[in-house]
């Protein structure tokens, strides 16, 4: 169906969501290029794609051969020169929530890279608070810390940790397979009932999940003992390599039961007695 006309250019429903669809794409390029020193060369390709578009228009046969000569080498030049921040587009699509969705298991090389690191800090006795998020955005935290912006590593995140680093006083956030932030603050839960014990560390671990679906791995300074904190509530305050790897798999993978803490077992003798009316329950 023809909406309108431009000269002898017809516009129908399925140009005006082409024309808005390539907006799109070059504006998500653009965001993503914008302050680093392929954004001049952006803006040099898209004025040779204006250029073409305006010789094609104006009948000048020999300026449109010779831009169509060269659109091959036009490909192949714009992967070598934006190939960084074509790789960066590629991973904020593989990040967004409707990928997540599809594929809903993080990467186990993250997950590997968390439990090495917790085990290298109880190791050293380095406090550590390592946020994963969830669905819940965190927004107003990162922007407390220092952006990092790096793939998820144990040896990163050891080295973030190190009591004389300026960026281990705080959390780091990792979304998805990529380490957003360090040193950020978290806020510390308020619950009258925590135990006295607990120092600054764990109670903004509460704090956080109490606010957030995110899961949290805290390491204490004091003891070196690795424990994980979701909804509120410690699922385990004395975790080795083996099982902190289970339970983070149960929790970001979906596996086992809710929260993945284990269920009682069932058919216990006093059970079975109970269910044959041997035995009374008081």
């Amino acid at each position: 169906m023809e909406l309108f006309r431009i000269g002898f250019l017809r516009f129908t429903v399925i140009d005006v969501l082409d024309i808005i669809a390539v907006y799109a794409v070059f504006y998500q390029l653009y965001l993503i290029m914008k302050g680093t020193r392929a954004s001049q060369m952006f803006a040099g390709l898209i004025l040779i794609f204006i250029a073409s578009f305006l010789v094609q228009l104006l009948g000048m046969e020999g300026m449109t051969w010779l831009i169509q000569s060269v659109t091959t080498v036009w490909v192949i030049a714009f992967v070598i020169i934006f190939q960084p921040e074509l790789r960066r587009l590629l991973v904020q699509l593989g990040q967004t929530r409707l990928v997540r969705a599809i594929v809903k298991e993080r990467g186990t090389s993250t997950i590997d890279e968390i439990t090495k690191a917790s085990e290298l800090l109880a190791q050293k006795r380095y406090g550590a608070l390592i946020v994963i998020q969830g669905e819940t955005g965190i927004r107003g935290i990162l922007e407390t810390g220092v952006p990092v912006r790096a793939d998820v590593s144990a040896d990163l995140i050891v080295s973030i940790f190190f009591p004389r680093t300026p960026l281990h006083d705080g959390a780091v956030v990792i979304r998805g397979d990529i380490i957003e932030a360090a040193k950020c603050i978290l806020p510390l839960s308020e619950n009258p009932s925590i135990d006295p014990s607990f120092g600054t560390r764990h109670r903004a671990a509460l704090g956080i999940t109490e606010e957030t679906d995110a899961t949290v791995v805290v390491v204490s300074e004091e003891t070196g003992r690795i424990s994980v904190v979701k909804d509120g509530r410690f699922l385990g305050r004395d975790y080795d390599g083996e099982k902190l790897k289970a339970q983070l798999e149960k929790l970001l993978f979906g596996k086992g039961n809710e929260n993945g803490t284990e269920k009682p077992k069932s058919g216990t003798l006093i059970e079975k007695l109970l269910a044959q009316g041997k035995v009374q329950a008081k």
